[in-house]
């Protein structure tokens, strides 16, 4: 067992032996390391303010993304490779082509968000040398300025883009040096503290286990995208906190017949391509989850463990059929993952028990889609989501699974609605009758995202979409991009 937290920042190899569970990125870079380029906007992963990139040898090859260092905890960059805007440059030592295009086209007038965007767009020039629009805009979709209207930053990506020297780059020339300096890090139980508060990361899955037997009242953090706001918005004690993002063991993305299973540390952007090529009716709908940069550290297991009612991925994951395996040094179990909700802020979870891989039945010919309401289009929590599986003969309904979220204490499906369907012709009049029974489903409650009357209109209007979506009605009924 290790008792040193080892990373890379920029040229830099970081050695530490003190380290609190709650100590952030963001704190580290600007109080410990002087690298102030990097702001605190929001404290909440919302603004993209204080975007870096961090390097991660997953499978062995070196990949950079873009996050939120104001909700990334100190603890868990352990074996990557932390990238400020500090470190930009061109080849001549002078601007780096991202940066001479944001002055070029006016991208900056205050200057407050200017590095983060900076950041995203480095992101994106190395990750798409030839991005169009709705790539730039994917890319800005964890971003906010308040200056520019964008227009100009758009405008700088394009430029950036044509410029070109990716080949040049310094995260291209270094990359061999770093993938062997982080494969040289020790792939052991790394243990640090700082006084009582203490940080664990495991070795691997059994060593989980083993850590959570240890310490039942552990606080398992994968992307920290929700844990890091109980810590900078409610000042939250997380210790001990138990860092899983990065245990390889949990990253696994395996497809056998009929079946794709998703490792519980696997993000969201780490995930967009199998949805990309198995349900690509949901792809609008995963790439309105958070920003780039929380879809970057977020992860699937995550977002189902925390048992949220407003979290994404679970109405698709309830309608798609899917399971969800639980393990413990005491062994495994697996349960649909709708029955791991139980009621508001409880979960059929164990003490010592974590969330280890969810399996998803692969869609067949089955009509799914997948709906999410919010007060802005982008990189905002859900009012209401819904998810549809729909198997039919033809003409007639065989099987229809319906699940919200936003609607009740947890998600859920919709039993009333789903009555209504199955055994129905595939017809108009058969989801307007759904749609007036969904009222029976949920008694959803008023806050700031939406009142109830609003979110019952929603939920009875999903399904008149998805006929209209699955008949060929010609309605535009998302933005055109």
């Amino acid at each position: 067992m290790g008792h040193e937290l080892r990373f890379l920042l920029n040229d830099t190899e970081i050695r530490l032996t003190e380290a609190g569970s709650r100590d952030t990125l963001l704190d580290f870079l600007r109080l410990n390391r002087r690298l102030t380029g990097t702001k605190e906007g929001c404290a909440e992963g919302d603004c993209g303010a204080c975007t870096v990139l961090v390097g991660r040898l997953h499978h062995g090859a070196l990949h950079y993304e873009p996050i939120n260092a104001c909700i990334r905890f100190l603890a868990s960059c352990h074996g990557c490779h932390i990238v400020t805007v500090e470190h930009l440059r061109g080849a001549n030592g002078g601007l780096h082509p991202v940066q001479a295009a944001m002055v070029e086209h006016h991208g900056s007038q205050c200057g407050f968000c200017t590095p983060g965007f900076v950041m995203a767009l480095y992101g994106l020039w190395m990750q798409n040398p030839r991005p169009d629009m709705l790539a730039i805009e994917t890319a800005l979709q964890g971003n906010l300025c308040r200056c520019t209207g964008y227009e100009p930053i758009v405008k700088a990506a394009f430029a950036a883009s044509e410029a070109g020297g990716q080949h040049m780059d310094a995260l291209t020339v270094e990359r061999d040096r770093v993938t062997a300096a982080l494969a040289a890090i020790p792939r052991e139980r790394v243990e640090v503290a700082r006084g009582e508060d203490r940080a664990i990361l495991p070795a691997d899955a059994a060593d989980l286990a083993q850590v959570l037997a240890e310490n039942p009242k552990a606080t398992i953090v994968a992307g920290a995208t929700d844990v890091g706001l109980w810590v900078t918005k409610f000042l939250r004690d997380i210790s001990p906190a138990v860092f899983i993002g990065d245990l390889q063991d949990l990253k696994k993305i395996e497809i056998t017949p009929g079946h794709i299973t998703i490792g519980a540390s696997v993000t969201y952007s780490e995930f967009e391509p199998f949805v990309l090529a198995h349900f690509p009716e949901a792809l609008d709908y995963w790439r309105r989850i958070g920003g780039w940069q929380v879809r970057n550290a977020g992860t699937i297991g995550g977002n189902v463990a925390n048992g949220s009612p407003i979290g994404e991925t679970p109405p698709l994951l309830i309608a798609l059929g899917a399971t969800m395996r639980l393990r413990s040094v005491e062994g495994s179990r697996e349960l649909p993952v709708e029955d791991y909700f139980i009621d508001y802020g409880k979960q059929d979870r164990r003490p010592g028990e974590f969330v280890e891989a969810i399996t998803v039945p692969l869609k067949g010919e089955a009509r799914i889609a997948a709906y999410k309401v919010s007060k802005r289009h982008h990189a905002d929590i859900t009012a209401s989501a819904a998810a549809f599986r729909v198997e039919t003969d033809g003409a007639t309904i065989i099987d229809a699974r319906v699940a919200f979220g936003g609607m009740a204490a947890t998600p859920k499906r919709a039993a009333a609605a789903e009555a209504a369907l199955n055994g129905q012709p595939f017809t108009a009049e058969t989801f307007e009758a759904a749609a007036k029974a969904v009222a029976n489903d949920f008694q959803p409650l008023s806050d700031w995202r939406a009142s109830k009357e609003y979110r019952q209109q929603l939920a009875a209007n999903f399904f008149r979409r998805f006929w209209l979506e699955q008949s060929g009605a010609e309605h535009r009924l998302r933005r055109a991009e």
